[in-house]
């Protein structure tokens, strides 16, 4: 069910998207001139990056209780319903979209060692590659003290 659910978060985000990009592209016409189709989205300078982001409680993304989901576009500056969708695509820019780099940055945030796993995940497409990720944080704490901007909804 999870999967499924998954799947239609992420086809949704796909398409809100594309819906997106279709919006800022020029105006439409009557009777558009030759030169005034739209290009397509490869010849936009940035290669297509469309999320959907997850935290939930359990220890595997497959038997955990998702809390919360948002989308977040980095195709431009940042789009989505992410709160912060242009500092988590500059974050995820900066490490050039390795997410390993952005769940696992050392912090100087001092937690205690209750086992309460909570579970972060994205799926979707980063710079035309497609994601796949998840991890696994001890608690709550340990997710809030060294994830950035990312997993911060």
């Amino acid at each position: 069910m999870r999967y499924i659910s998954g799947g239609i978060a992420l086809g949704a985000a796909l398409a809100l998207g594309g819906l997106a990009t279709a919006a800022t592209a020029a105006p439409a016409t009557a009777t558009p001139a030759p030169a005034a189709t739209a290009a397509p989205a490869a010849a936009s300078g940035f290669a297509p990056s469309e999320l959907v982001l997850t935290f939930g409680y359990g220890t595997k993304a497959a038997d955990a209780s998702i809390q919360r989901a948002v989308t977040l576009g980095c195709s431009s500056t940042g789009v989505g319903s992410h709160p912060d969708a242009p500092g988590a695509c500059d974050q995820l820019r900066a490490v050039g979209g390795k997410f390993d780099k952005v769940t696992k940055a050392p912090t100087t945030i001092a937690c205690t060692k209750e086992w309460n796993p909570i579970v972060v995940t994205a799926q979707g497409v980063w710079e035309g590659r497609r994601v796949s990720y998840e991890h696994t944080f001890a608690n709550p704490c340990a997710m809030t003290a060294g994830q950035g901007k990312v997993f911060n909804f």
